[in-house]
């Protein structure tokens, strides 16, 4: 752990943008996977609910398992089935309505990773040439003590290589956070595409099951 703030203090000035592009990802990881991961149901359990309860005509039952489950899946569905007595149209209407509600939620400032991966590694970049600017712009000056010039160069060139390995190190960890809650997201959305047609195409096929009572107290 000394080694590592030795080489952060060795880096210069270009550390702290570098730091400032990692806290901000790793802020961006932690309350994005908080969110993606909180808001998962099992889609095949959930699924296999609602056709049970569809099935044997209980909508009422159905949209209280819904609003138990609070999450961006079950809200669609139960605004598609708070619908259920009207034509098919407004329950798919009311299902798109929600979903325009629920998966911007999903996918916001996940791609913002990414940028940071990229404003990290420039700004390690941009360390390395400053710091080798500095360096060799020292050695080369004529009123630089011979004896020290070897330090100096040495010193410019630490600062430079340890710009690059935190630089590269951030931009990691951004990415590798992108790739993991992209996926995350990715997998959420087609779950709501999939369950929202099948439990549609659930209630266009049984509306003759359907028990409306109660319906309105499930709210």
């Amino acid at each position: 752990m000394a080694g590592l703030w030795h080489a952060y203090q060795e880096g210069g000035w270009g550390m702290y943008p570098i730091t400032l592009w990692l806290i901000i990802a790793i802020g961006l990881i932690v309350e994005r996977a908080m969110y993606l991961y909180g808001s998962s149901i099992n889609k095949d359990v959930f699924l296999a609910t609602m056709q049970k309860c569809i099935l044997a005509g209980d909508v009422a039952k159905a949209v209280k398992m819904c609003s138990a489950a609070n999450s961006p899946l079950a809200r669609i569905v139960q605004a598609g089935l708070m619908k259920v007595n009207r034509p098919d149209e407004e329950v798919q209407a009311a299902m798109d309505e929600a979903a325009l509600r629920e998966l911007p939620k999903i996918s916001a400032r996940t791609p913002y990773l990414a940028l940071l991966a990229n404003l990290a590694m420039l700004s390690g970049l941009l360390g390395t040439v400053t710091g080798l600017i500095k360096s060799f712009g020292a050695v080369g000056g004529e009123s630089v003590d011979p004896s020290q010039k070897a330090r100096i160069l040495a010193l410019g060139i630490s600062e430079a290589m340890n710009c690059t390995a935190f630089g590269l190190g951030a931009a990691l960890i951004a990415l590798m956070g992108y790739a993991v809650l992209n996926g995350k997201t990715q997998q959420l959305e087609d779950d709501i595409n999939e369950a929202s047609v099948q439990v549609l195409n659930l209630v266009v096929a049984n509306r003759q099951k359907v028990n409306l009572q109660n319906l309105q107290g499930a709210a």
